[in-house]
């Protein structure tokens, strides 16, 4: 629903909630595929709306090595311990509470001078650093919505480009679960169980993308991320 809404936002709310219940890695395993199927309806349907400059030749051209970096504690086995579940759950919980409370800070003090277009290094920084996220936790768009936010106004153009984005990294990120076996016949019957709720949120998300304010709604979304990560934090650092 968030990200057929906004365009982005689906693992990130998920894997912040589920990761009380189940491993990181198990969630993202059942996830993913799923979340291939929502990137590529909604690339398929509004294909149109996709600005190809911005994917390009700004997103795709920086995430993509990011992403290689992110990857790394996955595709190297001496960097394995890396994805150890207590400290991995602990960085995800620190990461979602610093993003999300920066974005409520942005959106209050939000003004004309915000909405610009970012400087090109930090530009590159940003989706550099959305990119190895990504390659992490899947979980790199807030970071690419910092950088794209200023570029695209237009919410279907926006939502329709991040979209496009996520179907291409997921695509790579599925491959490599499937290789090192993280994807396997027991994720797939959990990514089944999840077709339901896919097509429920995205029918909910369809429609609530033409009655609602974006900007509200992200805001919305970022609450509820700053109080899921926090409590994950404390109870992370506390070894809950």
């Amino acid at each position: 629903m968030v990200e057929a809404t906004a365009g982005f936002g689906a693992t990130i709310v998920t894997v912040t909630l589920a990761a009380y219940f189940m491993p990181i890695d198990a969630v993202l395993a059942a996830l993913l595929p799923v979340n291939v199927l929502l990137s590529a309806y909604l690339t398929a349907r509004y294909w149109r709306a996709v600005d190809t400059r911005v994917l390009l030749r700004r997103v795709l051209a920086w995430m993509v090595p990011g992403m290689a970096i992110g990857m790394l504690p996955s595709l190297v086995p001496q960097l394995a311990a890396l994805r150890g579940q207590g400290a991995i759950r602990t960085l995800f919980a620190a990461f979602v509470v610093v993003l999300a409370a920066s974005e409520l800070w942005r959106a209050r003090r939000a003004s004309t001078a915000e909405a610009r277009p970012l400087s090109a290094p930090l530009a590159a920084l940003s989706l550099l650093g959305a990119g190895v996220v990504h390659g992490l936790f899947a979980c790199g768009g807030p970071m690419l919505v910092y950088v794209v936010g200023r570029e695209l106004t237009d919410k279907a153009r926006f939502r329709a480009t991040l979209s496009a984005v996520w179907l291409l990294l997921n695509l790579v990120l599925v491959v490599s679960f499937v290789a090192d076996g993280t994807i396997g016949r027991a994720s797939l019957e959990g990514s089944g169980v999840l077709l339901g709720a896919l097509i429920g949120g995205l029918v909910i998300g369809e429609w609530l993308h033409g009655k609602l304010s974006v900007a509200r709604f992200r805001l919305a979304v970022f609450t509820l991320l700053f109080f899921a990560g926090s409590a994950l934090l404390v109870r992370s650092v506390l070894g809950a």
